[in-house]
Order: C-alpha cells, then structure tokens, then sequence
C-alpha cells in the first residue's frame, strides 16, 4: 500500500485528519443534547451520562493506546481508532434505547482517546525539526475545526431537530482517514526502533526536510543504544530517568484542563443564555465563538516555530487568567443580566472569547506538540498514554463539577477558581518545563539521559563522604 510514496502535505493531512473527528465528537453533543429527550426520557443524570460516556471511554482508549502505539504502530493505530470512530457514529445514529446511545458514545470516546494520543505523536515523529512545531499543530487545527463543523451542523438541522444525523455524519470523514491512511507511512523513528531501517530510510527520503535520511537515522540509533530500559509500562517504571519528563507531560495534560477550557466549550451557550440571551442567539454566539477558536489556532500555527513553546504558554496564561479574572469579579459584583444588553452580559461575551482566543493560540495546540516532544521514544507511547490519560481525567472532572458549582457557589466565585487554577499552571511551566523549539527529538532525550546521568553521579558522590561522617 505505500508504493505510491505520498508526499509530506497528504502525510501530513491525513495524519492530522483524526483530529477533526476527536473535535467533532466532542463538540456536536451540546447540539444534539437538546433535541435527544424528543426519542428519550432524560434524567439529569442521563443526560449528564450521555455527555460522560464519551469522556470515559477516552480515559481508557488513552490508557491502552500508548502501549499498542508503542508495539504495533502509530500508522495501524490510527487505522484502528478510524474503524471504530466510524461503528460508534453509526451506532449513535441508530440508537434504539438511551443505554445504546450511551454505549455508542462510550465506544467513540474509546477512538477519541486514541486520536487523541496517536495523532499529535504521528505528526511530532514524522515532521522535520524545523517545522515541527507547525506540523504537530495541526492536530489542534483539526480539532478545533472539527468543534466549529459540528457547531454549523448543530446550527443546520436544529430546525429539523435531527439529532441522529447530528450524531451519524461523524462516520462520513471517519471514513476518509481510514482510506487515506492505508497509504501513507509509518513514522521513521518507530521504523528504526522496530529494526526496519531501510523502510524508514525511504520515508525520510519522501519526506521535506534538510538533514539526510542516514544522519537522522543514526540520530535515532544512538539515542536507542542509550537507553537504560526497554519499552513498554516496565521500561517506564524502571527508567527513573524518564521521571521528570512524564511529569512535565501529565501536568502540561492536566493544566490544559484545569484552566477551564471545556466549561466553554460545553457550557457556552448555557452560560450565555443564563445571562440573557435567547437560546437562538446563544447558538449563534457559539458559532462566534468557533470561528475565533480556529483562526487562533491558525496563528499558534504560525508562531510556535518563531515564539517558541513557554512564551506561547506564558502568553496564553496571562490571557486567559485576565479573561477569568473580569468574567468572574463581574458576574459577582454586577446585578443579575436580563438581556444581552445588560453590562454583565456584554462582559461575559467579551471574556468567553478572549479566553477562547488565549487558550487557542497558545494552551491548545502547544501542549500537543510538547507532549510526544519531551517524552523518549522507547516509551514514547506508554508515556502519553499516561499524559493524556490524566488529560481526559480532567476533563471529565472540570466538565462535571462546572453545573453543581455554577449551581452551589454561583458563576463569579466558580470562574475566579479558574483563574486561581491558571496561575497554578503558569507557576508550572515557570520551575518545571524547558524550551523544545528548534531542537531534535533525539537531542531533546539526550539532554534528559545527560541530566539523569548528573544526578546519579551527584548522589553516589555524595553516599561516600555521608558513609565518611
């Protein structure tokens, strides 16, 4: 199937195509949710089971997708995750009981999970050094455009109220990766660690970039003999020098959560017709609101090469802990909004999309590419599937604390908790992450193991001379 050797933009396209599907998933039930208690009786733990199911099944894809990743390919498991996109959107179409569409929405969140860890690892091991900032973006590009589809299909059919379709078209570009990935290759650095030298030199040869295929396989060759373990969950518990990058990786992860991206994401419209907007112009301010999230993508997109990772996430920091900041003083010392004019409504417009418009250009697309970036290879794939575990994690956490919270404390106390979590993460990236721009993945590991190597030699010089006293 990779005799007709594709070029670096279909590679890239179709390796990034997964995204689309992880964002659409995510972002066309806030639609449905409104039209599905027409088919069946929902509870407000029903619904929320609905929403939830997915996330759960993408704590668990995640979980398992790393180590697969790492033994059976990144190429073969987006295939994988492809198939299963496409049953679980059919199942979700068809759905003759609620517990069907639940378990539907389970089964897509299982392919979620993985496109989810797959696809930014694809792109960040297949894209040459200079531009892998760029390339391994485009994995947000596809999910946050994957979130404005499914926010102009919600706005299409919500005259029909046709939920099933909402929920089934999913299987149409499903279907588009499956067959596009049956041609394309897998990434040079798993071919090289699966002893396939020569298949991964005539991929580096397809592929654009300056430095010659047999230097960067050498690259990659090296780095492998120096590590201290094998692969796989019992490499990574042995490899104590792994350690501090997985930190770095499960909190980037983590944070990307906590800084309350998906209470906009999901609870947008909500939010905004508890200020005072009709439901109709709630709709179409989240269609706003999606436009703004792509177009700041397309410019991380264009910066992170230039700018770097930590001044992006820095940036994106101080943006959105000033978005949380107004929103939530306003909405706490503000008389109640009754319409869209009200002072506090305006506000809350104002804040929802410059948070968006900080997160997309720098916490969206940026803690995707440092994942795979900051992880070694031998367990490249194990590691993020702990990373993104605890992404999804946070995830289902913040999404289902937002309601009862609004609920108990009130929207402006519940933000400005946000904004504290924001600072938090900046005061992470600050002591905990190092700059990747401009750097080889087999540089960036091999500055890891020499860190690792110093630390060992501190501490045995040190055991003699505490034996000494």
């Amino acid at each position: 199937m990779q005799a007709l050797r594709p070029t670096g933009r279909t590679i890239y396209f179709f390796g990034a195509l997964g995204g689309l599907l992880f964002g659409y998933d995510t972002g066309v039930i806030s639609g449905a949710l409104l039209f599905i208690p027409n088919a069946f009786k929902l509870t407000p733990f029903v619904k929320g089971a609905v929403v939830a199911g997915l996330l759960l099944g993408a704590m668990i894809g995640a979980a398992f997708a790393g180590r697969l990743s790492d033994r059976m390919g990144r190429r073969r498991l987006i295939m994988i995750a492809a198939v299963v996109f496409t049953g679980g959107a059919l199942l979700a179409a068809f759905a003759p009981t609620v517990a069907v569409l639940i378990a539907a929405r389970f089964i897509i969140g299982l392919a979620v999970g993985s496109a989810a860890l797959v696809v930014p690892l694809y792109l960040a091991e297949i894209a040459p050094t200079e531009v892998r900032g760029r390339i391994a973006s485009l994995n947000q590009l596809m999910i946050v455009s994957g979130i404005l589809a499914a926010f102009i299909v919600n706005a299409i059919l919500a005259s029909s109220q046709n939920w099933r379709l909402m929920l089934g078209l999913a299987a149409a570009p499903s279907v588009v990766l499956l067959a596009g990935m049956l041609f394309m290759p897998e990434t040079p650095r798993f071919l090289v660690h699966a002893g396939e030298e020569d298949t991964a030199h005539d991929v580096l040869e397809d592929l654009p970039g300056d430095e010659p295929p047999g230097e960067r396989i050498e690259e990659i060759r090296e780095v492998e003999q120096h590590e201290e373990s094998g692969g796989g969950l019992s490499g990574l518990i042995r490899a104590k020098w792994v350690r501090p990058a997985l930190l770095v990786a499960v909190g980037l992860a983590v944070f990307q959560q906590f800084v309350g991206i998906n209470t906009i994401i999901y609870y947008a419209p909500t939010t905004l017709t508890n200020v005072g907007f009709a439901k109709t112009s709630a709709i179409y301010a989240n269609l706003i609101i999606g436009v703004i999230n792509v177009g700041m993508t397309i410019f991380a997109i264009r910066m992170i090469d230039r700018w770097g990772r930590k001044p992006l996430l820095f940036a994106g920091v101080a943006g959105m802990v000033g978005s949380l900041l107004v929103l939530g003083i306003s909405l706490s010392a503000l008389p109640t909004p009754h319409h869209p004019g009200d002072p506090a409504a305006i506000i809350t417009l104002i804040c929802l999309a410059t948070f968006i418009a900080s997160f997309a250009a720098t916490w969206g697309p940026v803690v995707w590419v440092m994942l795979p970036e900051v992880l070694p290879l031998s367990v490249r794939g194990t590691a993020m599937g702990i990373a993104v575990f605890g992404n999804w994690g946070a995830n289902f956490l913040v999404s289902q604390t937002f309601p009862p919270l609004v609920s108990g404390l009130g929207p402006g106390p519940v933000f400005l908790g946000y904004a504290g979590l924001g600072i938090l993460a900046g005061l992470f990236v600050k002591f905990f992450v190092a700059e990747t721009k401009g750097r080889s993945l087999e540089e960036i590991e091999a500055d890891l193991q020499r860190a690792a190597g110093r630390g060992r030699r501190r501490h045995e010089a040190a055991r003699p001379a505490a034996l000494s006293r």
